[in-house]
């Protein structure tokens, strides 16, 4: 056998080069991995050299939310100068802050020779960090800055300057320095800081910024600005360059710059743009998560031995439906009421008497209790200011208001709002099936509603957990501590908007949550006051809490498989379906409209003018009800036929019969013999038999059998043709009231 030498030498060759390769491949892999653990250690010793330092004078919520995304989340240990010292940096609406600078001097002073120190300082009430340190480390030094300064898109505080700034070539960059932000070597920060004298009212930025734009200085000091964001993200004028992403798994936000495709570890809301952080902050540093991590920080335990004072205001700005309910569930809160002073004002007079018999019926209960009302010729804001003094002057720990238009639903709601211990709290409501609700979640440049990424989730539900919005009204709970802050007057701003206006500058954080839900708002839109009783027209604005008020508890028992129905004659079935709200708001709008048939065959309501088997009656169309009655009729009433008349199907259900019957044994006592015009007939008592008259009732010939016992609010059906002949038995005493459908004639 012959060897081909050039094909063993080839095979040799090729052996060696897979080898190498692998070997290098190897080598490469584990000097990355050596180099990566390098790095890590290398960064995790730098961060251990950063002090941090910011100023603060007092504990807001802002600094709250700052130190709490520093320490808590990140655990970055802040050193806080000035705090409860007096602020001398000027009002800070315009220049102004040098106080800083000096507070700051002389904490770097003892690091001032320390090489390997690394200072990092930032404003505090409104900065967020979204890490820790470690990479924070890593970014500073992957810049070969000695000092680093955050940057933004505006030239502050003198725009002249401007021009002095070295170019920058990135589009959409941000080109001037910002003093809410830097990081920088020990010696050249305290060189920085000693540069010059500066007074506690001098403007800082202004300081810093004649500093960088001195080229030697900038140049020896090492001062560089962060253009891109890699590190530092000031808001003002950015929000187009932001969006936040949020991790649907962990429910975690991140910031980004999408010109640079940077995340940003120091979020700053500079000059107007706090509102965005506050909104962007919602989400940052683990505050929104699949726990709501912040919903359980800093809880209130409350002391039943010692409970907070509450000033309770309830506030009737317009007419609103359901307004009896409004108190009944004022009146079931979960607080003692010898732990709240009652205010009541109301401008509508046509409240007025259910909120005098409210307090009358009550006021010994409460710690102290006082109403004012429409005559009293007091606006909506005197109305709120009113409020707010007593509850100074009672020495209230806390106010809660609440509008009428909102529905308390559940009774622990001012526990809840206590516990979360905030200096404002308050619950998403919302009208049911829509998404107005009591927030904003963003606002227009003038100050008014904007749509924010967030609300439809948060209204809908589909995030849960507890939000910093900028605006809330209707019911919302505020500690004495933020009293001092509040005005209800602010250019055309209506009350509410003013309050928020003012908050949102004292620098209080509007919190609203929606982990559970605790009420809803009704519509008071085209709310008619001129007809009697309204609330019962309410149906297609205000199912749900017409459902609550007219419908009785024990009808949606019925519809389960295994509810026996009462049958006291054959095919007559027996529903308990009305409230007692139901059956007496419909006869008092039917004797409101006081124009009875007059029980003639003569009858120029109907078709053709005549009825063959006339009552005493007046018909839904009359009272302007007919709409609301055939809704009712599918959405209560058909449900139970088709439970019990099985497969008789008629979606919607039709009626053009549809009326009060009036029997007294001195006009109609009864009615004769005779066949329904439907397929099935309901006959709703809205009285009481032996109480409100005697005598009445129904007898069915075929089957020699009689209802006579009706019961109030209940209703009993049967077939109408053929089947289920019958008559109305005499009252003998009293004024009793039916009301008849005839349905799917």
């Amino acid at each position: 056998m012959q060897i081909n030498e050039t094909r063993v030498f080839g095979y040799a060759l090729h052996l060696l080069l897979v080898i190498s390769f692998w070997s290098c491949c190897t080598w490469t892999a584990a000097n990355a991995a050596i180099s990566s653990v390098s790095n890590d250690a290398l960064a995790e010793e730098g961060a251990k050299r950063i002090k941090v330092f910011t100023v603060a004078t007092e504990r807001t919520d802002g600094y709250l939310r700052y130190i709490r995304s520093a320490q808590r989340i990140y655990d970055i240990e802040v050193n806080t100068l000035g705090m409860d010292e007096q602020w001398k940096g000027g009002d800070m609406n315009g220049l102004g802050g040098g106080f800083k600078i000096r507070l700051l001097r002389e904490a770097v002073k003892p690091f001032k020779d320390e090489k390997d120190t690394i200072i990092l300082f930032t404003d505090s009430y409104d900065v967020v960090f979204t890490s820790g340190l470690k990479d924070i480390y890593k970014k500073f030094k992957e810049f070969g800055a000695k000092v680093l300064f955050s940057a933004e898109k505006f030239c502050w505080p003198d725009m002249k300057l401007a021009k002095a700034y070295p170019p920058v070539s990135e589009a959409n960059s941000s080109p001037y320095l910002n003093s809410g932000a830097f990081i920088g070597y020990a010696p050249e920060i305290y060189s920085i800081l000693s540069a010059a004298k500066v007074k506690d009212d001098d403007d800082d930025q202004l300081y810093y910024t004649k500093i960088f734009l001195d080229n030697e200085k900038r140049k020896k000091l090492g001062i560089q600005l962060d253009t891109q964001s890699r590190l530092f993200q000031n808001l003002n004028g950015a929000r187009e360059d932001v969006k936040l992403n949020v991790d649907l798994d962990s429910n975690e936000g991140k910031l980004q710059n999408i010109n640079f495709m940077t995340e940003p570890n120091i979020i700053h809301g500079n000059g107007p743009s706090k509102v965005e952080l506050n909104a962007f902050a919602n989400y940052l540093a683990k505050t929104f998560n699949g726990d709501c991590l912040i919903c359980q920080e800093d809880r209130l335990e409350l002391n039943e031995d010692h409970l907070p004072i509450i000033s309770l205001a309830l506030i009737t700005t317009q007419t609103v439906p359901f307004f009896d309910m409004f108190l009944q569930k004022i009146e079931n809160l979960n607080y003692p009421k010898d732990k709240m002073h009652l205010y009541i004002y109301s401008n509508q007079k046509f409240h007025d008497d259910m909120a005098k018999s409210f307090l009358k019926r009550l006021e010994t209960e409460y710690r102290s209790a006082k109403i004012v009302l429409s005559n009293d010729d007091l606006n909506e804001q005197r109305g709120r200011e009113l409020a707010l003094q007593q509850a100074k002057q009672k020495q209230s720990d806390y106010i809660f208001y609440v509008d009428a238009a909102v529905q308390v639903d559940d009774p622990q709601l001012l526990r809840e709002l206590l516990i979360m211990n905030r200096q404002f709290a308050a619950p998403v409501v919302s009208k049911y099936d829509e998404l107005w609700s009591n927030f904003w979640g963003a606002l227009s440049d003038d100050g008014y509603y904007a749509r924010s990424h967030d609300y439809v989730d948060i209204v809908k539900g589909s995030f849960t957990g507890m939000w910093n919005v900028p605006y809330v009204s209707s019911v919302y709970l505020i500690k004495n501590s933020a009293f001092k802050y509040i005005s209800y007057q602010y250019r055309d701003f209506d009350p509410d908007m003013a309050m928020c206006e003012s908050l949102r500058k004292a620098g209080v954080f509007m919190y609203v949550t929606n982990q559970h839900v605790f009420g809803h708002l009704v519509n008071a839109d085209n709310f008619d006051t001129t007809v009697a009783r309204p609330d019962f027209y309410t149906l297609f604005s205000n199912k749900y809490d017409w459902v609550r008020k007219y419908i009785h508890p024990n009808y949606f028992k019925q519809l389960e498989p295994n509810t026996t129905i009462e049958e006291p004659c054959p095919d007559v079935y027996w529903f308990q379906v009305g409230t007692d709200a139901f059956c007496d708001d419909l006869v008092a709008i039917v004797e409101n409209y006081g124009k009875w048939s007059d029980g003639s065959n003569k009858d120029a309501r109907l078709e053709g003018g005549y009825e063959a088997v006339p009552t005493r009656d007046i018909h839904m169309k009359q009272v302007g009800l007919d709409a609301v009655w055939l809704k009712f009729l599918d959405y209560i009433i058909r449900p139970l036929q088709e439970k019990v008349f099985l497969g008789y199907y008629h979606n919607p259900a039709r009626s053009l019969m549809n009326f009060v019957v009036r029997y007294r044994p001195d006009e109609q006592p009864s009615l004769r013999p005779h066949h329904d015009s439907s397929t099935y007939t309901i006959n709703i008592a809205l009285n009481r038999v032996d109480v409100d008259y005697e005598g009445g009732g129904c007898n069915f010939l075929r089957y020699n059998c009689k209802v006579e016992k009706t019961r109030k609010g209940w209703l009993f059906m049967h077939p109408g043709r053929l089947t289920h002949y019958h008559e109305g038995l005499p009252v003998t005493n009293g004024t009793r009231y039916i009301m008849i459908s005839f349905v799917d004639p």
